[in-house]
């Protein structure tokens, strides 16, 4: 069984669809500890913002990682979704966790804040006083209900005194702080004409994107620690220290990994890797996504492509564009 949680599962099935309206199907969720269950039990209305937050994290975690030799790939009809790649304590392991439980916040936040969900709604505790030119109006999204939500459903599992569930609670916190920290002010003019007389503003999150490119930032320059055991009176317990003294040390909203990373460059059931080959690059990039580094040195190959575009666009007034339809040849490269 994997060592991360197979309930992320729940983003990839058809639970995901029905949760909402079928409350048994919370004892079908796979990998839930009893705490899980009986949240999932009595706060059912919002378990598919909790589903969606996983799916988002997901596809969060594939755009940021599409040009690199592990691109966060998912395997259908497993209930370990990422296969063994995430079951070691490495960086990678640390951003999914991450963006998995800024994902879960995000959902429920929007959730609430939208009215899909009713035992929830919007933020009235942290307006403080209008700015000049402005007053508080709209729903300000409740990031910290999220927060919450995520916090006692994600981390249910980490309950362990092993360095493994310490690991993964830092980067959960670590994602869901990347919420409020990234919260801004949305605003609304009111007036004649737009001419903004008075506008009218509200706290939101982000888009998810932002989000995703501050975790990856986080990911690139994440901790690397070392796990000391100690004696206490519930028994040993793991905990983690960083590994570098000169180093400075990482803070609450940093990620941290304490395991190497496999090179990912060749297919290997055992760390979960799938390899690049056949994977696109790009030529003219010296990155990570270009085709030495991506192909490992193994060299590339080269196809050419059709490919059907809109072209030679006219705007009519008023009001429709009309357009042409080209071929156009593409050269292809992918990984030997």
């Amino acid at each position: 069984m994997a060592s991360y949680p197979i309930w992320w599962s729940l983003a990839m099935g058809h639970q995901y669809s029905s949760i909402g309206t079928q409350p048994i199907l919370c004892g079908s969720i796979p990998g839930l500890v009893p705490k899980q269950l009986r949240f999932c039990r009595n706060y059912v209305e919002i378990m598919p913002s909790v589903a969606e937050g996983v799916k988002i994290g997901i596809q969060e975690c594939q755009h940021q990682f599409r040009g690199r030799r592990w691109n966060c790939t998912t395997i259908n009809d497993n209930l370990a979704i990422f296969g063994p790649v995430l079951d070691k304590a490495t960086r990678e392991s640390a951003f999914v966790h991450a963006i998995a439980s800024a994902g879960v916040a995000f959902a429920v936040t929007r959730a609430c804040a939208d009215g899909s969900a009713t035992i929830c709604g919007c933020d009235t505790r942290h307006k403080g006083p209008p700015g000049d030119g402005w007053k508080w109006g709209g729903c300000s999204e409740d990031v910290e209900f999220g927060s919450m939500v995520s916090r006692e459903f994600a981390d249910a599992r980490e309950n362990r005194p092993d360095a493994r569930s310490a690991m993964n609670r830092h980067n959960n916190e670590a994602g869901r702080m990347s919420l409020n920290d990234n919260m801004f002010l949305k605003c609304k003019c009111h007036g004649l004409s737009g001419s903004c007389e008075v506008k009218t503003c509200w706290w939101s999150q982000p888009d998810f994107r932002v989000i995703g490119d501050y975790m990856k930032d986080k990911y690139d320059s994440a901790s690397e620690m070392v796990v000391e055991k100690h004696k206490e009176s519930r028994g040993w317990v793991e905990t983690l220290r960083p590994k570098y003294n000169y180093f400075k040390p990482p803070t609450e909203r940093d990620l941290v990994y304490y395991e190497s990373s496999p090179n990912f460059c060749d297919p290997n059931p055992e760390t979960g890797s799938f390899g690049t080959r056949e994977r696109i690059c790009n030529l003219t990039s010296h990155g990570i996504d270009g085709c030495d580094l991506l192909c490992c040195g193994r060299g590339h190959n080269t196809r050419t492509e059709k490919r059907k575009e809109k072209c030679h666009c006219i705007f009519h007034w008023c009001c429709y564009v009309s357009c042409q339809e080209c071929v156009r040849v593409y050269d292809v490269h992918t990984c030997k």
